[in-house]
């Protein structure tokens, strides 16, 4: 059990970062279809178990090191070339948008200058760099659980007390100017496909390397479940206070400081953790797709990638969500798709199928 909540707590923690936890992701891609948007969140409690489970066997199959082996076993030779490179590039866009994120919240929050909170968490991500992916991992799996009770929390308590007397919903939810998509569905498909795009490499990694194979099935299923609550009880909460919530930056922390400003210091403590979260795994697959991990050329180039993901973040964290995230999320249709196709593949291949996906 203790493995299955570690392996969980990896899946959550590297998915949550800025965007979700802050709740400008969900605001682009669930509250602004109203309630529509309510079972968009629905449809991603299905999807990221689903998807979590498929890429842990598939990592294992193909022993993977980097997203690298399984873009190349699932979307074959020709194909794979540009969706790996595509990928990798979209995984230093996220590690970008975390860096934003962190600098967004110390200008919201405390009302410091972005760089302050660009150069922090620049620091803090290139210390974990340089650190082995069993260390990085184990940090991920700690944070993971300590935010994920917060956040749940906080948005559970907000969507419960939310004042709604004279407020038409809807129409102020319709408001929302940056949306990822013209649909709900398509969006809800959207923010669980770059979201697991992000993982895929940790995730393979996880399936060819851990030892307890089971565990790690069961907490990507657990996981996934989990992602898809959070996203669904967020939503309730910005849904039902949208009125004030439109055109922030970071939502959830606006709900968290107007509670009371303790919880408000304590959310932006959580915030920071989930960037961290985030950056670290996306930035670490970057560079591990072109460099051997733990040796000096790699330590060099995650040096020059942090620094790199520095300077990109002046761009600005709300326009990064609405531009990378849903780039992401159509190349991660791609990616799908070509594991479906695999899946099929496999399938009529009695042996092979048994010892892929369907057993354990």
């Amino acid at each position: 059990m203790k493995d299955t909540l570690r392996i969980a707590g990896v899946y959550v923690g590297t998915i949550i970062g800025a965007g979700y936890a802050s709740g400008q992701e969900i605001l682009q891609f669930f509250t602004g279809y109203g309630w529509w948007g309510i079972l968009g969140t629905v449809v991603t409690m299905i999807l990221y178990p689903v998807l979590g489970y498929y890429l842990v066997v598939l990592g294992k199959r193909v022993k993977a090191w980097s997203h690298k082996s399984v873009i190349y076993h699932i979307c074959g030779k020709y194909l794979g070339v540009v969706v790996d490179i595509l990928l990798a590039f979209f995984l230093f866009g996220v590690g970008v948008i975390m860096i934003a994120g962190s600098g967004s919240l110390f200008q919201q929050q405390f009302g410091i200058p972005p760089v302050a909170g660009y150069a922090l968490m620049t620091a803090l991500v290139i210390a974990a760099l340089l650190l082995s992916l069993r260390r990085v991992l184990d940090i991920i799996s700690i944070l993971a659980p300590l935010a994920f009770v917060l956040i749940i929390a906080l948005a559970a308590y907000a969507a419960v007390t939310a004042d709604t007397s004279g407020v038409d919903l809807e129409a102020v939810a319709a408001t929302q100017q940056e949306l990822a998509s013209p649909h709900w569905l398509l969006s809800a498909f959207l923010h669980v496909s770059f979201n697991v795009a992000i993982t895929v490499s940790i995730l393979a990694i996880i399936g060819a390397t851990e030892r307890n194979y089971k565990a790690a099935k069961r907490g990507a299923v657990l996981g996934g479940i989990l992602l898809g609550l959070i996203a669904l009880v967020i939503n309730l909460a910005l849904y039902l206070n949208v009125d004030e919530l439109v055109g922030t930056d970071m939502p959830m922390l606006i709900i968290a400081t107007e509670l009371h400003p303790f919880i408000g210091v304590a959310m932006s403590l959580v915030l920071l953790a989930m960037i961290f979260n985030t950056a670290v795994p996306t930035l670490y697959s970057f560079t591990a797709r072109f460099f051997t991990v733990e040796t000096r050329s790699f330590r060099i180039a995650a040096v020059l990638v942090g620094l790199a993901a520095f300077g990109l973040g002046f761009v600005g964290f709300t326009t990064l969500v609405g531009t990378v995230y849903p780039l992401l999320g159509y190349l991660g249709f791609v990616i799908f798709i070509s594991m479906a196709v695999n899946l099929i593949r496999t399938r009529r291949k009695p042996v092979e199928a048994e010892q892929f996906v369907f057993t354990d």
